[in-house]
C-alpha cells in the first residue's frame, strides 16, 4: 500500500469549521442579508448545538444503551448466529435492510433515529466479510433514499403540501404519492445494485476503498472474531436481543405521527394509555422521550442480561463517552445552519432564485427549480424547515405559472433527499459516517458517481412530470 494511501484525511470537525468560515464569508458580498462578524462565526457551533441538543442527547444516550447491550454479550452472540445462518448468503442483507431503511424514510422521513443502527450494522456487516462502507451505505443510501421519494412523510411532503394548501392552492396528492412510489422505487433499485457490486468485491478481497488508517479504525471497533468458541447464544442472551428489538419498534412506532393519519381522537384512543412513561403518548414523542426510553432500557437490559448497579453504570457511562465524537459533530454542523438563518443568506437566495424562475417554460423551470432546491437544501438541512420557508413562494409561483404544484413538492422532496446523501451540514451524514469510521471525503469518493447518476435520473423524472401533469 502507498504512502499515499496512509494518509490520513481532513476531520469532519475541520470541513465543518472551513463551511461556517465560508459562508460567513459570502455574506460580504451579498447584498441585503447581515454581515457576519467574528462572534458570529465563533458562537456558530455552540448555537448549533442549542438548537440540536434534542439529538444531542437522544445520541448520547443511545451511546450508553448500546455499551450496556454489547456488555451484556447479547450482540457478539447474536451476530455470530446470524453470521452462521447467513454463511454463503451473507449478501441477502443488503437488499432486506436498504428496503426497511427506505420504507421507514419514505412513510415517516426516518433520519435521525438511524443513528442508533450505525454500530449494530458496522459489526454485522464487517462479521459478514463486507466493511463499514457497505454498512452506512445500506442505512444511508436506505433511509435517505425513502426521503427522497416520500409519499406520506409529514415532515416533507407533508408540511409542503400543508404550507401551499394553507394559501388556498390544491395539491393533488395522488400525483404525490404515485410520484414519490416511482422515485423510491427506481433510486433504491440502483443503488442496490451499486452497493452489491461494491460488497461482492470486498468480499472476495478485491478491493476495499478505505485507507488503511480507517481500515485499522474499522477493525479496531468492529473487527471481533466470531469463533466457534464465542459464547453461546442462550436464553439470556436471547431476551436481551427481544428487548432490545421491542425498543427500537417502539421508536418507530412512536414517531409516526398517527394523528395526521388518522386524527387526534384516534390517536388517544389507541395510544392514550402510554402518555403515563412520558407525559406524551406513542405517536407524538421525540428526542427527549427517545432519550429517556432508552435510559430506561439500559436499566433493564442489563438487568437481564446479569449485570450489576457497578456495571450498568460504568458501560452506559463508557458508551456516551465513547460518542461524544458524534455528538459535537452534530452540533457543529448544526452551526452552519444557525449561521445562514442569522444573517438570511438563505432567504436572499430564495427570494433570487424564485424572481429568475418567473416566465420559464415547464421545461425549463423544473430542472431549474431542482437545482434550486439542491441549493437550498445544502443552506437549510432540516427537511421541514426547508419546506416551511420556501413553499410558501415556490407553490403559488408554480400554479400562476400554470405548472402543477403537487410536481414542484416533490422536486423539493427529491432535491432535499438527494443533498441529504452527502451534505456535511447534515449531523446524521458526519455522525453516521464517524460512528462507521468511514471518512468524509471517502464516503464522497465512493458515493459520489452514484449520487450524480441518481440527481441526473430524478431530474429528468421530474422533469417529465411536470410537462405531463
Amino acid at each position: 500500500m502507498s504512502d499515499k494511501k496512509k494518509k490520513g484525511s481532513i476531520s469532519a470537525y475541520s470541513i465543518l469549521l472551513l463551511i461556517i468560515i465560508v459562508l460567513a464569508l459570502v455574506t460580504f458580498f451579498v447584498p441585503g442579508v447581515e454581515k457576519a462578524n467574528l462572534a458570529t462565526i465563533v458562537m456558530a457551533p455552540y448555537n448549533g448545538f442549542l438548537d440540536a441538543i434534542d439529538v444531542c442527547v437522544f445520541v448520547l444516550v443511545l451511546g450508553g444503551f448500546l455499551s450496556v447491550v454489547t456488555k451484556t454479550g447479547a450482540l457478539d452472540a447474536g451476530i455470530k448466529a446470524l453470521v452462521k445462518k447467513l454463511h454463503g448468503n451473507e449478501l441477502v442483507l443488503i437488499p432486506v435492510l436498504m428496503s426497511v431503511f427506505a420504507l421507514g424514510g419514505t412513510t415517516y422521513g426516518m433520519c435521525e433515529e438511524t443513528v442508533g443502527f450505525y454500530a449494530l450494522i458496522s459489526a454485522t456487516m464487517v462479521a459478514a466479510g463486507f466493511d463499514t462502507v457497505v454498512a452506512a451505505a445500506t442505512i444511508l443510501l436506505g433511509a435517505g433514499i425513502g426521503c427522497l421519494g416520500s409519499t406520506v412523510n409529514p415532515f416533507a411532503t407533508g408540511i409542503a403540501s400543508d404550507a401551499i394548501v394553507s394559501l388556498g392552492i390544491n395539491v393533488d396528492q395522488s400525483v404525490v404519492i404515485g410520484l414519490g412510489l416511482f422515485l423510491t422505487v427506481v433510486n433504491l433499485v440502483i443503488a442496490i445494485m451499486f452497493v452489491l457490486n461494491y460488497a461482492k468485491k470486498v468480499k472476495n478481497e478485491k478491493g476495499s476503498i478505505l485507507s488503511s488508517l480507517e481500515h485499522d479504525a474499522m477493525m479496531e471497533a468492529y473487527g471481533k472474531e466470531y469463533t466457534a468458541e464465542a459464547d453461546d447464544f442462550n436464553g439470556r442472551k436471547k431476551a436481551v436481543l427481544c428487548v432490545f428489538a421491542l425498543m427500537f419498534v417502539v421508536m418507530i412506532i412512536s414517531v409516526i405521527p398517527w394523528d395526521g393519519l388518522f386524527g387526534e381522537e384516534w390517536l388517544l384512543g389507541v395510544f392514550g394509555w402510554s402518555e403515563f412513561l412520558t407525559g406524551q403518548p406513542l405517536g407524538w414523542w421525540w428526542f427527549g422521550e427517545l432519550a429517556m426510553w432508552f435510559f430506561l432500557g439500559s436499566i433493564v437490559i442489563g438487568i437481564i442480561g446479569g449485570l450489576n448497579e457497578k456495571e450498568i453504570v460504568d458501560a452506559f457511562i463508557f458508551g456516551a463517552g465513547d460518542i461524544i465524537s458524534v455528538v459535537l459533530v452534530i452540533a457543529v454542523a448544526r452551526g452552519a445552519s444557525v449561521l445562514m438563518t442569522q444573517t438570511g443568506l438563505s432567504d436572499w437566495i430564495l427570494s433570487s432564485a424564485s424572481s429568475a424562475l418567473a416566465n420559464v417554460p415547464g421545461f425549463v423551470y423544473a430542472p431549474a427549480s431542482y437545482l434550486l432546491y439542491l441549493g437550498l437544501s445544502f443552506l437549510i438541512p432540516s427537511t421541514s424547515g426547508c419546506a416551511s420557508v420556501t413553499m410558501p413562494i415556490m407553490g403559488p409561483l408554480t400554479a400562476e405559472l400554470g405548472h402543477n404544484p403537487a410536481v414542484i413538492v416533490m422536486i423539493f422532496s427529491a432535491a432535499s433527499g438527494l443533498i441529504n446523501l452527502f451534505t456535511p451540514t447534515s449531523g446524521v451524514v458526519m455522525g453516521g459516517l464517524k460512528i462507521a469510521k468511514v471518512e468524509y471525503s471517502t464516503w464522497l469518493k465512493w458515493a459520489g458517481k452514484l449520487i450524480l447518476l441518481l440527481g441526473v435520473i430524478n431530474c429528468v423524472i421530474l422533469t417529465v412530470a411536470m410537462l405531463i401533469f
